[in-house]
């Protein structure tokens, strides 16, 4: 599916192109207004500014009910998944009162714990809830201590920077006495560690060469397991869709590009890419047989390796062969990933013939030994010597919320602090952060509640494993996100008590204790910042209509729970929603004022309806990523111990773990198509869903464009189906060892032979709750893949490593009960 976006540029030489895009996008000046000059007439308008992860809109309302969200005019690119996000207000799983599950209530913790999930709940009233919630965190700590409770609560809560549940939640468990958290996260747990190693910062959320930038100067354009167009259409923060112009930059620029991906994306089809399809999890060798060649070629840039580079020498060794016998050739690449040899030599004499932009997906870091992929093609980049120089190099943020988009001359907006009386951050993940009594890698709470008192090991530190009796979950959906379904099962039952504040009734809500219903995004004020990377405008996300049910915002659920502990002054300072959000913007204003720019009041920007721009500098239009360090690496060093980029790192080499070495190398992972021993002969790509934010709108009417006999979509090669006697419509069974699901086929040839495409985010549905391993109905794809962590070094997800069979389903299909509510 392709999406077309709106606004478009015009399609002219490239060098007036982008003089035209410049004079486009500009937004004003330093100095200039900041509101836009019909903000003074909107202010009357029926229509409600607000804003969510799929950009700004404004809410229609009539008679108390939202009726339509308009997409912001100005959105060059509006999601068509806004139709769900207001579906999602009103939607059958919509959780309406506090419940509480009746073994849990009856019998006290821990009772029952094969119960979780059968939709046996109590509706009890607020006053109960919360005294139940406080008196249970209280006797938890006494009996345990604090870090047996689980307050690193991940997911994509919303964006606004007063309702951060997650952060609300931390700020709670602080005041009693700590807590364990979690660090890192799922989408690039193991890119965000080894980097720091390899160039001296995560990267893969910081901003890379501008797509202005692109177009001007990059001649070929890689894009590496990248699909911009597919998950750019949000945002960490409020989505600008500045990678859709951008995507339209560089095809109308008349760049060069190649898709490497098992998959022929949104992107691809857009720019009509050339497609190259390898096998799944095995970049890393394509990749050393493109520096094989590049080296023996004579190709590579050795000035750039001497300058910037630090351990070239130490990894040649391994290219050649000379430390284990095997030279990465061309042709030992291509009987791994099935890439021609010579179509590998031909990419990298092109790569090195032409100004080169390598753009890397995140999905390629997550499978087993995920950290070499990120590390190889920085040392790849490297050896091209095109670091630092517009249009080439390397950029690991154009495949999420439009990265490359430039970056606006705004000030920051702070957010609520997980401490009480500290300073509010900036509002970016807060789960980077780590805090807490006791810190463990955020894929690992399943394997923490398995084995308690265990020793990890995780980048050259040793966790000792605590005991968690409770984990209370706010803003996320980890029977979603987290991998091995069943695995997680076990470990959930070594919970006494699981604790969720969710607005509907995911899988996860279903199997907690107790339920608190939170308000939607909708049903609240609070403020924001459009791009991630853009920061174009500071954006009120107004309240649309009143809280529907019983339904409280997560600051009211635990300013309530604080009082119930006597800390509910500490927690909340004193100050209502509005004075959050109003302190939020002041500061800002301050920040403004000191780059010469004066904001309105807070009074006019909330009354005004309309977002407030900030302009756009020329040295933004045209940043390029390590300009600087290219200049002068010296002076402006990296954050590594060389101050340069480490192709062989010391500090990886003294912890010594034998699923790390000291450079990149390429490690069979624990299952993959081809290898010796395969053990099911398809591979699953649990790719970023086309028509929901992970498994956020799999509960909303948005289910009815993609879903086949209502269960989720399993796109397939024709040869595939053929083999197995299938056709569209179908529904089949998926398995392996770890699980089972149900799905719908769709059969297309945009996806490469032995793989099959199952989107992550689909809601578990299992037909036997009390059963591990029961046949999920609907299409959970979390069903099939590995637990394992990446390495010891990251301790990352593998969410991108499983092999399965499939097989028509026979019988009667059971009815998918997930999207209702299990208690009506």
């Amino acid at each position: 599916m392709t999406i077309e976006p709106k606004g478009a540029f015009p399609a002219v030489s490239r060098r007036s192109f982008l003089q035209g895009a410049a004079a486009l996008g500009a937004l004003g000046t330093a100095g200039g207004p900041l509101l836009s000059p019909g903000a003074a007439a909107q202010t009357a308008s029926a229509d409600i500014l607000s804003a969510c992860h799929w950009g700004v809109f404004r809410g229609r309302v009539a008679d108390g009910r939202v009726t339509e969200m308009i997409p912001w005019e100005e959105d060059p690119a509006p999601s068509p998944q806004l139709a769900g996000v207001m579906d999602s207000i009103y939607s059958p799983s919509r959780i309406k009162y506090p419940m509480v599950r009746r073994a849990w209530l009856e019998q006290g913790p821990g009772a029952d714990p094969d119960g979780r999930g059968t939709g046996d709940f109590v509706r009890v009233s607020w006053d109960e809830a919360l005294e139940l919630v406080a008196n249970e965190l209280v006797r938890v700590r006494e009996e345990h201590g604090s870090t047996s409770i689980f307050g690193g609560s991940y997911g994509w809560k919303s964006p606004g920077k007063m309702h951060n549940c997650q952060t609300l939640l931390r700020r709670l468990l602080k005041l009693e006495g700590g807590f364990t958290n979690s660090a890192g996260d799922y989408s690039t747990g193991a890119a965000q560690v080894i980097l720091t190693h390899v160039v001296g910062s995560i990267e893969v959320y910081e901003q890379c060469t501008t797509w202005p930038v692109l177009a001007e100067d990059c001649e070929l354009m890689v894009f590496w397991g990248a699909n911009p167009l597919r998950n750019s259409e949000i945002c960490w923060q409020v989505a600008d869709h500045g990678s859709f112009a951008g995507v339209d930059l560089i095809r109308d620029a008349g760049i060069e590009t190649i898709c490497i991906d098992p998959i022929r994306t949104e992107t691809a089809q857009r720019l009509d890419s050339e497609w190259i399809a390898p096998r799944p999890m095995t970049d890393v060798p394509l990749m050393l047989g493109i520096a094989h060649t590049l080296y023996t070629e004579g190709l590579h840039d050795q000035e750039f390796l001497d300058r910037y580079t630090s351990g070239f020498d130490r990894f040649l060794p391994y290219l050649l062969g000379e430390s284990d016998g095997q030279p990465k050739t061309p042709e030992w690449a291509a009987e791994i990933c099935e890439v021609p040899a010579e179509q590998i030599r031909d990419l990298a004499r092109r790569f090195a013939s032409a100004r080169t932009m390598l753009a890397l997906g995140y999905s390629t870091q997550r499978q087993h030994h995920g950290e070499q992929v990120h590390w190889m093609l920085v040392t790849l980049a490297s050896m091209l010597g095109q670091i630092g120089l517009p249009g080439g190099g390397y950029g690991l943020s154009y495949h999420y919320a439009s990265g490359g988009a430039p970056t606006h001359n705004s000030p920051i907006l702070t957010a609520v602090s997980d401490t009480p009386g500290g300073v509010g951050g900036v509002g970016g993940p807060a789960w980077l952060a780590g805090g807490g009594s006791l810190t463990i890698p955020v894929s690992r709470l399943v394997e923490t509640l398995l084995n308690p008192g265990a020793t990890m090991q995780f980048n050259g530190h040793e966790i000792e494993l605590p005991e968690i009796k409770l984990a209370y979950w706010a803003g996320g959906n980890p029977f979603a996100h987290h991998q091995d379904r069943n695995e997680m099962l076990r470990a959930w039952r070594n919970l006494e008590t699981f604790i969720a504040n969710d607005f509907q009734w995911t899988a996860t809500a279903r199997h907690a204790d107790i339920v608190l219903p939170a308000t939607t995004s909708y049903e609240r004020n609070d403020i924001s910042q459009v791009g991630d990377y853009a920061l174009s405008h500071i954006v009120p996300m107004k309240k649309l209509i009143d809280p529907v049910f019983e339904a409280r915002s997560d600051y009211e659920i635990f300013t309530g729970i604080a009082q119930k502990l006597g800390h509910g002054y500490a927690y909340t300072e004193g100050k209502t929603e509005m004075d959050w959000i109003r302190g939020f913007y002041e500061t800002a204003r301050i920040e403004a004022r000191a780059k010469g720019m004066e904001m309105p009041t807070f009074e006019a920007f909330w009354d005004s309806n309309e977002p407030l721009a900030f302009p756009l500098p020329e040295e933004s239009r045209n940043f390029v990523r390590y300009a600087d360090f290219r200049a002068d690496p010296l002076l402006n060093a990296l954050g590594t111990p060389s101050g340069r980029i480490e192709i062989f790192s010391r500090n990886i080499e003294k912890m010594a773990y034998d699923d790390c070495p000291p450079h990149p190398t390429w490690m069979e992972p624990i299952e993959r198509l081809g290898m010796e021993g395969q053990t099911y002969p398809l591979h699953v790509a649990s790719n970023h869903p086309r028509m929901r934010l992970h498994s956020q709108l799999c509960g909303t009417s948005l289910r009815e464009k993609y879903a086949v006999q209502d269960r989720e979509p399993c796109w397939m090669n024709p040869a595939d189906a053929e083999a197995r006697g299938l056709a569209d419509g179908d529904v089949v069974r998926v398995f392996n060892d770890r699980g089972q699901i149900l799905a719908g086929v769709v059969v297309t040839d945009e996806i490469r032979p032995g793989v099959v495409r199952i989107d992550e985010g689909g809601w578990f549905d299992p037909l036997n709750p009390r059963e591990i391993g029961s046949l999920c109905r609907y299409g959970d794809v979390n069903n099939l893949t590995t637990g394992i962590a990446t390495s010891k070094l990251a301790q990352a997800n593998c969410g991108q490593t499983a092999l399965v069979e499939i097989e028509k389903f026979e019988g009667e299909l059971p009815d998918v009960l997930v999207f209702s509510d299990p208690v009506s």
